[in-house]
């Protein structure tokens, strides 16, 4: 396919298809025949085949290692015990330079022989799972079921698997490589692990390869955004009986979820495709009691950044119309106020089809006969996509289910694979020292 057809193509997709749900295909990929050649030529070199052998060898130890991670709890902000098993890890694999930085990520630097540019490959160490939930890995064949046992326990499995293989192979790259576990993916952590890696004075980063998610068709080139919300509505409380007619922190949120979720429903029925969700709420001390305080957080997500706003427009106003009808209708005491605080910020970023790194993964995945999807996802990416800095998620391989609930499962059907293809791609990144 010629230049001018092929941008076309892709300038139609983006610009008039609407974008789908996170996950779904988006775009079958049109892959430069320069570096589908790169990719072939790496693949055949002899060092990458011992690497490949020693990723199909070394299964055992990567589902060793799978049943290790998780069962050392990861919950949102208390990622510690299970970065420091990940640190002893990378310094088992071979690496010298390990540390962890003061945002809890794990860093492990493997040099390259000019170190002119640096490559980071990474994977997530926090869950979803509160202190406390029962992490113990149950084993059924070749299933694995726990809370986070695929997101993103295997996903650190895949890096530390890229990482043994590079060094049993004696693979030499001419950039840095950065092998790093990092913290706060998922829900309130809002991306504050690679915040903190692509701070300035940072470790320098020129590309990002995420590993998170599961078919290994599955490569994610461009951002969902969101914005995460607490709102808190308080006022002075009372006796159900005796003080009714007292503004009620809890009707008041009642009135704005609804409002919120009428309204923006409008918003998302039509276009790219966005989102709105009332995850979480709570307030009050007994049926008989009319609550001092109530709160609710909300979660909007679209890449698209105008239905972001649009649809945070609608929530804030809510808010507002909701306070002053309770206020209207109290009959005494004081007023209820409103406390709304931002709690997560995801920045959505468009992607580029193009990008050298998208391109070779692409072509990595087809090189092991997988027919490479593109997609839109949150996903650490995001960030430095959002700054015009090369990133990419990949997949952790297998296949997985029941993501984000306590029965969570990862199956290791061809689960080597991903890790194949995540070792060809890292190193055409960083280039093959020769």
């Amino acid at each position: 396919m010629n230049d001018w057809r092929k941008w076309t193509l892709i300038w139609f997709a983006l610009s008039f298809c609407p974008l789908p749900a996170a996950g779904e295909v988006d775009l079958v990929p049109q892959v430069d025949e320069r570096i589908e050649a790169e990719i072939a030529m790496l693949r055949q070199d002899p060092r990458l085949q011992a690497a490949f052998e020693d990723i199909v060898d070394g299964d055992a130890r990567a589902l060793a290692d799978l049943v290790d991670l998780t069962e050392i709890p990861a919950p949102p902000f208390h990622e510690q015990a299970r970065a420091a098993r990940f640190a002893e890890l990378l310094v088992e694999a071979g690496l010298v330079d390990v540390s962890i930085d003061a945002a809890g990520n794990v860093i492990g630097r493997r040099p390259g022989r000019t170190g002119q540019r640096t490559v980071a490959y990474s994977a997530h160490l926090d869950t979803v799972f509160p202190e406390g939930t029962d992490v113990t890995v149950h084993v059924d064949g070749s299933r694995y079921t726990a809370p986070g046992v695929g997101d993103n326990s295997r996903g650190l499995v895949t890096v530390l698997g890229v990482l043994r293989a590079m060094q049993q192979a004696g693979i030499e790259t001419e950039a840095d490589v950065l092998f790093i576990g990092n913290v706060g993916e998922e829900g309130l952590g809002d991306l504050r692990g690679v915040k903190y890696l692509f701070r300035e004075n940072g470790p320098g980063i020129d590309t990002l390869i995420a590993v998170d998610g599961g078919r290994s068709d599955r490569i994610v080139f461009a951002g969902v955004g969101s914005r995460r919300y607490r709102v808190i509505f308080r006022g002075p409380g009372g006796h159900s009986w005796g003080a009714f007619g007292t503004a009620n922190p809890l009707h008041a949120l009642g009135r704005t979820i609804a409002l919120f979720v009428d309204e923006a429903a409008a918003v998302t029925a039509q276009g790219e495709k966005s989102s709105y969700n009332v995850g979480r709420a709570g307030g009050g001390t007994s049926v008989n009691a009319i609550p001092f305080e109530a709160w609710a957080e909300v979660d909007i997500r679209s890449a698209d950044p105008e239905k972001i706003e649009e649809i945070d427009r609608i929530f804030h106003l809510a808010v507002n119309r909701s306070l002053a009808a309770e206020n209207s209708a109290r009959s005494e005491g004081e007023a209820l106020t409103v406390e709304v605080l931002r709690v997560g910020t995801r920045p959505a970023a468009k992607g580029d089809p193009d990008s050298t790194v998208v391109q070779r993964a692409a072509a990595a995945t087809r090189a092991f006969g997988i027919e490479p999807r593109l997609r839109w996802s949150s996903t650490d990416a995001n960030l430095p996509l959002s700054r015009g800095i090369p990133a990419v998620t990949m997949s952790r391989g297998g296949i997985s289910g029941d993501s984000h609930a306590p029965t969570e499962w990862w199956e290791n059907v061809d689960g080597h694979v991903a890790i194949q293809i995540g070792l060809l791609t890292l190193v055409a990144e960083a280039g093959l020292a020769r």
